[in-house]
């Protein structure tokens, strides 16, 4: 067989499915696991009609199989198990070979990892991949990071295997250099955190304030999904919701226990807006609500010790549905601001020069968090390329003047009644600060110099004073 136009390492879901996407693209690929018997299983499954795929058992054996100058995607746990990959491999590679990290790695170890396979004559890309396993056999979107000359010999692969928005347009464009495919992608999942929040907060306020069941809320949700809100996370989770387990009849959510996972890419988006300081709490209260979700036996025994109020069912449950869908949106909006706020912050930080609404373009089709208003997004940063905060564009001004009572109604109605819906009060939190031009923080420079000498800027005048307390 004629040497492969690409080598993928790691045979995992993901690596399997993009594996296959890249054979139905045309392009001969080889293939290679640590395991050899998870290897032999693919081969066996799924490649028996597939021309262009072949294997390896050995990474000498894979690494001489590829054309040169090669390029070699790695979908490897992200971590020690990348370098100690690397540290393998690089010994093999030659001058202008390429090696993609397409796994969740984190941006700041893929800028040393591009310097230092730099330094060795070796192109180093960080590819974000979001779309799941579907996604990476259909088409995902790809956020690609590297050098400019990687990118020009690895384009049209990465744009072919891509997902396609409703337009056409392949959802994969250069995103600039070292880590920041790796960065966006981090940020698109800091947003999915909070969408996923959100949604369950929006589910729980319907199950607990308007009293009804999983498989109505399924259609409200199915509803909700042909206006506004429509993304495929609203579409799943209606789906989701109209499971019935096979076991006990139940509805498939309530017998699944109250306890989320987490992978790391939310907290690092949290630590990374600190470090920027990007004021991006909902996406930070998405990622402590799956810590407290975590704390289930604590709270099992808080829940018969604390005192709680009286949980009100509201009458007008009609009403009720439209101000949680309408407080939903809001917060949606809210909390992809923040997610553009980290990304605009990041982009002057490490030079990468982002385009925002283009960005918003990659998002459409193929990941998680695709919906109908990145459309929107992307028109207001076309609208103006230096948009302070998408908040302040004209469509998204015209949405939070429509929807903020309602965001104000439902956390108000469940603060009454005891329900935690942390991003709904963040999101809410976050509008009203932004929106104020005066807050209580001139107290808080008052308490620094009193106690630290901090010094504090004065209204009337410019300079910086201290004040003999």
């Amino acid at each position: 067989m004629s040497k492969a136009d690409v080598g993928l390492i790691g045979l995992a879901v993901m690596g399997q499915n993009l594996a296959l996407n890249i054979e139905s693209k045309g392009f001969k690929i080889c293939v290679y696991n640590r395991t050899g018997s998870k290897t032999t299983e693919f081969m066996q499954s799924a490649a028996k009609e597939k021309k262009g795929l072949s294997a390896a058992y050995t990474l000498a054996e894979f690494v001489s199989s590829l054309k040169k100058p090669r390029i070699i995607i790695a979908m490897v746990k992200a971590g020690e198990a990348v370098d100690e990959l690397i540290n393998t491999l690089a010994p093999m590679l030659g001058k202008e070979d390429i090696l993609i990290d397409g796994g969740n790695s984190f941006f700041k170890d893929t800028i040393r990892r591009t310097h230092d396979l730099h330094l060795k004559g070796i192109d180093f890309m960080g590819v974000g991949i979001s779309g799941g396993e579907e996604g990476a056999l259909k088409g995902p979107s790809i956020m690609p990071g590297g050098s400019v000359r990687a990118w020009e010999r690895v384009s049209d692969l990465l744009i072919a295997i891509s997902a396609r928005a409703s337009d056409g347009l392949p959802c994969c464009s250069y995103l600039g250099m070292d880590g920041a495919g790796h960065f966006v992608k981090m940020v698109h999942n800091g947003i999915e955190y909070a969408d996923m929040q959100l949604i369950s907060e929006a589910y729980f306020l319907l199950r607990e304030l308007v009293g009804i069941e999983p498989l109505e809320i399924s259609e409200v949700f199915r509803l909700w999904n042909e206006g506004e809100l429509n993304s495929y996370l609203i579409e799943i989770t209606a789906d989701i919701l109209a499971k019935a387990d096979s076991e006990t009849g139940k509805p498939m959510v309530d017998v699944i226990l109250d306890k989320a996972g987490q992978k790391g890419t939310g907290m690092w988006t949290s630590r990374e807006a600190l470090e920027l300081g990007s004021a991006s709490s909902t996406i930070s209260e998405a990622v402590f609500a799956r810590y407290m979700s975590s704390l289930k036996d604590e709270r099992v025994k808080a829940s018969r010790l604390l005192p709680k109020p009286e949980l009100r069912m509201c009458k007008d449950d009609t009403m009720v549905k439209d101000e949680i869908r309408k407080a939903l949106f809001v917060s949606k909006i809210i909390s992809y601001a923040q997610g553009f706020d980290i990304l605009k912050k990041g982009s002057v930080k490490y030079s990468w020069g982002f385009d925002l609404g283009e960005i918003a373009l990659l998002w459409r089709s193929g990941c998680i968090i695709r919906a109908k208003f990145l459309d929107r997004i992307n028109e207001a940063y076309n609208r103006d390329k230096k948009l302070l905060n998408l908040l302040l564009d004209h469509y998204f001004i015209d949405s939070l003047d429509n929807s903020h009572e309602s965001l104000r109604k439902v956390t108000a109605l469940a603060a009454k009644a005891g329900l935690p819906i942390p991003a709904f009060y963040s999101a809410l939190a976050h509008y009203d600060s932004y929106r104020r031009e005066i807050l209580p923080a001139n107290l808080i420079q008052a308490q620094r110099d009193y106690f630290g000498a901090h010094t504090f800027e004065r209204v009337d005048k410019p300079g910086f004073f201290h004040t003999d307390w």
